[in-house]
């Protein structure tokens, strides 16, 4: 066995230049082969170093002139020029959007990227800038349509919080995807409690990579995989640059969005501030969020970079509760609970360095780390038509995340017996100490985060808990050019998860007449220690440039949270003898564009679950005094693991560039056609629970349909989008919706719904509109049953809303 690495490069002067010989500043120069950005300086001019002689794949974008993409010939001996040729026409949004469209290749997750490895994986690429719709708002409908298969919970709180899922997966907090930003984590416990409670502004993010179960590798081991937030890079040709958004929307919705950004010499920095706040269409839903992020980079070389960011959010909500089917159907507007609060202080710090060893090998490293809570005070009783006494107490959980973590990766280039490769290796260490405080709240309706224990002590749910956790990952991947075209990659993930929960809880009972019959605390530490070796595969054939068929299997595994085995809630009840899941999923398909005129992705996928945690609906029981098991009578949602399960489904997103078929005369002319289609099946294979095997599993609408139209004239951009999604259950039991419910509104299924949402944008010179209304149809729907907040009960979605949004750039 023999290994070969290719001999250090060398250095060379690159000119980026018109027809003329003008110098043509600002040219973004990507060189395919080393996946490297370059920017041109006011001469038009930059060096490249490390660089071994030979032919390179080179594309240049620059405003206004056509986009280059030939091969050249590196030789250290000339200085290489590039020609950019001019557009011939008016430069307007439509030919920019264009001219970014046949870009798009830069802009996917190639095979590899920075010190990442993703060939042979399903991996989407939202790209902002493309983006016609309510992003002020950060409607996920709008932002990710082209992204197949999500299941979105929508809340009317202007996107402070993202709630996805896709497959099978429970959208709440976008909980089962590993959530990054430029690459760390930002989820609140990775393993103990990976809920979202942060999510960035669309209007700070360059673009949001989604790669799917087998992410579980390189990032983690959840089901859904990974999801990174991409934040925008500063201006290298600009030291400063402004962008302010201003909107206004229905309901009394107001945010500002405001940016700076630069380059001085080595150092590059982009801030932002981000405010947001208004009401839902209820009452009692008023909210108001502050988020401030900074970022300094410093280029100590070429070789070598620096970056430190910091990411503050606060806000603070006001939550109308869940309400009843027959509620619902009565008014969707309806709340009766007028003391529902909940504030959020989410603290982020990360420092990345990076740095190139030679054209084959870079390196990376980052320390990052989370400083935030959650607090949530109530009136929460299972029974929705429940009336919020105002003189009773409320029920409070605060929630501390206090952790860090570090991440080394190392990727190289190399031949095995002239079989180029591609190997990376990296490293992972991750620690928490959260804790979680239960009891009750005082009796005001203001948001009074203060326990009012004095006041209640006989308040029957108190808890007080730790929940330190360790977690120690190796993983690798390794690409294998078997030929030109074809290419496997094979992986493995070791993890040490260390578990713990110390601390415990209340058993008070009271009789009828308040009277307290017993009071006991109950010590309930735990301790899961486990390790354990993720292995997965993936292939790719590239028949030509223009086509790819890609495969993948990889297993995963889903650590039981500190939710999930410690929290008194009066909506459902935790089997102690709740474990981990586990399981695999695979992915087979083919992508590509045929001749600038469609491009494509078409799949299918497979995803087995092994103890898939859920839940039930079943009577609650009781010890008598013999100990005897009995029945109260009284029907409650037991979580654990429910059974075992099989996911599979066809996945499809066409984009059809109507202009380039019909209306190719016509430059300053834009219109697309694209249709995102999931169709998802799904079965318990096996249970233990009755009434659950060969069920249907929950949150999985089988019809999962994203169709729209984007258009625009020069300035003028607008798009048209429909959104259908059938009907979806939320339980292992598959109970069926009843609209005559009038008590709880968490059991049964959720309605099919279908959606339209129209938006424009106009630009003249520095100032941009944006303008639109979601929902246009005024459909009234509901896409959530919560079990605890924001609910218990159905969360209505919006009805009919308009935004208008105003930025300005200098």
């Amino acid at each position: 066995m023999g290994f070969c690495f290719i001999s250090i490069g060398q250095t060379y002067q690159v000119k980026v230049q018109d027809g003329g010989g003008n110098p043509i500043k600002g040219t973004e120069v990507f060189i395919e082969e080393i996946d490297k950005t370059f920017y041109s300086n006011a001469q038009g001019s930059f060096t490249i170093t490390g660089l071994t002689p030979g032919t390179y794949t080179v594309l240049a974008f620059s405003m206004a002139y056509q986009i280059f993409q030939e091969p050249v010939i590196f030789d250290p001996s000339k200085t290489i020029t590039i020609t950019l040729e001019p557009l011939g026409e008016e430069l307007n949004e439509v030919i920019i959007t264009q001219q970014r469209q046949k870009l798009f290749s830069l802009r996917r997750l190639k095979p590899v990227e920075g010190t990442a490895i993703y060939a042979g994986k399903k991996s989407e690429v939202v790209l902002l800038e493309n983006i016609v719709g309510n992003i002020a708002a950060n409607n996920p409908r709008q932002i990710y349509n082209q992204v197949v298969g999500l299941n979105i919970y929508e809340d009317c709180n202007a996107g402070l919080q993202l709630n996805i899922g896709g497959r099978g997966l429970n959208p709440n907090r976008s909980a089962n995807f590993n959530i990054r930003q430029n690459g760390y984590d930002i989820s609140a416990d990775v393993l103990g409690y990976p809920e979202s409670y942060y999510s960035p502004p669309p209007e700070a993010l360059e673009e949001i990579q989604i790669v799917r179960g087998a992410a579980s590798l390189q990032y983690g081991t959840q089901f859904g995989g990974l999801i990174n937030f991409k934040f925008k890079e500063p201006d290298p040709t600009k030291e400063i640059e402004l962008v302010t958004r201003q909107s206004i929307g229905s309901f009394g919705l107001f945010t500002s969005f405001n940016s700076l950004g630069g380059k001085v010499g080595d150092l590059s920095y982009y801030t932002y501030f981000s405010y947001k706040n208004g009401e839902c269409f209820r009452c009692n839903s008023g909210f108001d969020s502050k988020n401030i992020f900074a970022s300094l980079a410093y280029d100590f070389s070429k070789k070598t970079k620096l970056k430190l960011e910091t990411t503050y959010m606060n806000y603070l909500a006001q939550q109308p509760g869940g309400i009843s089917d027959a509620q619902f159907y009565e008014d969707p507007s309806f709340t009766n609970r007028a003391r529902n609060w909940f504030k959020v202080d989410w603290l982020l710090y990360a420092l990345q360095l990076e740095h190139i060893f030679s054209q084959q090998t870079k390196a990376s490293l980052q320390f990052f780390g989370l400083d935030a809570s959650r607090s949530a005070v109530g009136f929460r009783e299972n029974r929705v038509n429940t009336v919020d006494d105002p003189n009773e107490q409320r029920e409070l959980l605060v929630d501390n995340f206090v952790n860090w973590g570090a991440e080394a990766r190392v990727i190289t280039k190399y031949a095995l017996k002239e079989i180029p490769a591609t190997l990376l290796v990296g490293t992972k260490f991750y620690q928490t100490n959260n804790d979680q405080r239960q009891g009750p709240g005082s009796a005001s309706a203001e948001p009074d985060f203060n326990f009012a224990t004095e006041e209640f002590p006989n308040y029957p749910r108190q808890a007080n808990f730790d929940f330190p956790n360790t977690n120690l990952a190796f993983f690798g991947e390794n690409i294998f050019e078997l030929s030109e075209k074809f290419s496997i990659t094979p992986g493995f993930r070791f993890e040490y998860i260390k578990t713990e929960s110390e601390g415990s809880f209340k058993n008070i009972v009271v009789d009828l007449a308040g009277n307290v019959l017993l009071n006991e605390e109950i010590d309930d530490s735990r301790s899961f220690e486990r390790n354990f070796i993720l292995l997965g595969l993936g292939f790719s054939y590239k028949p030509t440039s223009a086509v790819e068929f890609y495969a993948n299997v990889s297993e995963n595994y889903r650590s039981v949270t500190f939710s999930d085995i410690r929290i008194t809630n009066p909506n459902f009840v935790i089997d102690e003898n709740i474990e981990d899941e586990s399981g695999y999923t695979a992915d087979i398909g083919v992508r590509g564009k045929y001749e600038n005129l469609f491009s494509y992705d078409v799949s299918a996928f497979g995803l087995f679950y092994n103890g898939r945690i859920g839940e039930i609906q079943r009577e609650e029981t009781r010890i008598d005094v013999n100990g005897n098991e009995i029945g109260t009578g009284r029907l409650i949602r037991f979580r654990s693991n429910i059974g075992d399960a099989f996911i599979y489904g066809f996945e499809s997103l066409i984009d059809w560039n109507v202009k380039n078929t019909l209306l190719s005369n016509t430059p300053n002319l834009r219109l697309n056609l694209f249709n995102n289609l999931a169709l998802t099946r799904s079965d318990y294979t096996s249970s233990d629970s009755n009434g659950v095997e060969d069920n249907r599993v929950e949150f999985i609408p089988q019809v999962n349909l994203k169709s729209g139209l984007n258009f625009g004239y020069k300035n003028f951009l607008g798009s048209l989008q429909y959104t259908y999604i059938s009907e979806q259950f939320t339980d292992a039991t598959n109970a069926p919706q009843d609209v005559n419910d009038s008590q709880s509104g968490i059991i049964g299924s959720i309605p099919a719904y279908d959606i339209m949402d129209l938006s424009f944008s106009y630009t003249y010179k520095k100032w941009r509109i944006e303008t639109g209304i979601n929902n246009l149809l005024d459909e009234v729907y509901f896409t959530r049953r919560a079990t605890g907040y924001p609910g218990p009960g159905i969360i209505p979605s919006e009805p009919r809303t308009y935004y208008l949004t105003l930025q300005l750039t200098l």
